[in-house]
């Protein structure tokens, strides 16, 4: 369809008060990303593409997000509700425009797909006027029913005004549509709001172009893909579905997961050849995994950047601003942020690591901490490559590490070190010859016997 330009209008102006939450709706995420950003990532994005996002008033935070995905939306504002079409009609500047296609969407579909968006594109370019979405729903109880007539669609009935014979039809209006550029303010101001709402219904479109003596199309698709979101639980089963779709790419890309089912992606995860997840992971927004990298069970990761063949956990915790070389190593119950690991580090045991930068080949033992808050700022710490530091140390920050330095165990480093030099800080050992024995003796004669008062 190249040379064709399209419009794709996403109305997310609705507040979804059954969410029983201050969020607006379409900034709910699924997958480590916002409702809304799902859809706006599915729009097309070619030369001469554009994207309009109908939003309620007084939602910043929805502008905020939008603009983040889409530099290029612009954005209005439904400052009434009187349905579907007249939220459409609130981006009439945009329309007037003059895109070939213009595609309506809602944002809180977050499964639909770019593919489905070329589909109802290339049913334009085929010379309908209009083009609906549908699906064969399992249950097709209060769903609008699309009615057909070989391939031309006839009419859209909602549930209340089908008859029983309608009420049988399976295929169901998923509410997005595309229209034709050319004619889709002239359907678009024939809708009027004669019905017992008083609001102007989208779904007339098609019986308008049907006056007009234009063609309205249906292209389908599966139920997952147009789930919409109006509930906490609808939130969870659109999580289920789109987890299921991840995994099912990630396994088709080459990646070993032991047990897809209990590993949870982001919507943005990417993965380099031979990675392995075992069970119980958590993956969040902001990670790229390198080819032959292994992420050990019960692992938490975000924001993060892993080398290849590097191995993380089990109950590793990576937090944003990871960076991790070729071959670095992260055992259990070791914490990780804002910090830069070159290739080769290890950091195996029980550490928290923040606000560092560990030199190539570095071993930090069992125990050690970056303290890098003092109550008010972060600073950072810098540790040489092939340094040591010994278990249990604490390196307080601003400090820096010398590189194939050794630290040793128990210290607390307050100073930089230099260079190959050992630094030790701790006090004398010093034992009290049977100290313990007569301390035991003297709480025996205090303790009063069972009973005594």
């Amino acid at each position: 369809m190249s040379g064709r330009t399209t419009l794709t209008i996403v109305l997310a102006a609705g507040e979804g008060t059954r969410m029983r939450s201050s969020l607006p709706k379409v900034l709910h995420p699924v997958a480590g990303r916002p409702l809304v950003s799902h859809v706006l990532a599915a729009a097309p994005a070619g030369t001469g593409d554009a994207v309009a996002v109908v939003v309620g008033p007084d939602h910043r935070a929805v502008i905020d997000e939008i603009v983040r995905v889409r530099p290029d939306a612009k954005t209005f504002v439904q400052t009434q509700r009187l349905g579907t079409a007249h939220a459409v009609l609130a981006a009439r500047d945009a329309i007037a425009a003059g895109a070939d296609d213009i595609l309506i969407a809602f944002g809180d579909t977050p499964l639909i797909g770019a593919e489905t968006f070329r589909r109802l594109r290339a049913a334009l370019q085929d010379g309908a006027a209009l083009a609906v979405l549908g699906f064969r729903a399992a249950d097709p109880t209060g769903y609008g029913r699309l009615l057909v007539d070989g391939d031309r669609l006839v009419a859209i009935r909602e549930q209340a005004d089908a008859s029983e014979a309608e009420r049988a039809v399976t295929l169901c209006n998923a509410g997005v549509m595309a229209f034709a550029g050319n004619t889709a303010l002239q359907i678009l101001d024939r809708i009027g709001n004669g019905n017992s709402k008083g609001e102007y219904y989208l779904t007339d479109a098609v019986a308008i172009a049907r006056e007009l003596g234009l063609r309205a199309a249906v292209i389908e698709t599966d139920e997952d893909e147009v789930r919409g979101i109006n509930t906490k639980s609808q939130l969870a089963e659109a999580e289920q579905a789109m987890q299921r779709r991840l995994r099912q790419a990630a396994l088709d890309a080459g990646v070993t997961m032991i047990a897809p089912e209990t590993v949870f992606l982001s919507a943005d995860t990417t993965f380099g050849k031979d990675v392995t997840i075992e069970p119980f992971v958590v993956i969040g927004a902001g990670v790229a995994i390198g080819d032959g990298a292994v992420i050990h069970s019960f692992s938490n990761v975000v924001g993060a950047r892993i080398g290849a063949n590097a191995s993380i956990g089990p109950y590793a915790r990576l937090r944003p601003g990871t960076v991790l070389g070729d071959g670095v190593r992260i055992g259990n119950f070791v914490e990780t942020k804002a910090a830069e690991i070159d290739a080769g580090a290890k950091v195996n045991h029980l550490s928290y690591i923040g606000d560092t930068h560990i030199g190539a080949n570095a071993n930090i033992g069992a125990g050690t901490i970056t303290c890098n808050y003092d109550g008010f700022d972060k600073h950072r710490t810098n540790i040489g490559a092939g340094a040591f530091v010994g278990s249990n140390s604490s390196l307080v920050a601003p400090v820096k590490i010398g590189a194939g330095a050794y630290i040793g165990s128990g210290s607390v480093i307050t100073k930089d070190v230099p260079d190959d030099a050992l630094t030790v800080e701790r006090s004398p050992q010093a034992s009290r010859e049977g100290w313990a024995k007569r301390f035991r003796e003297m709480k025996m004669l205090n303790r009063k016997p069972k009973g005594s008062k």
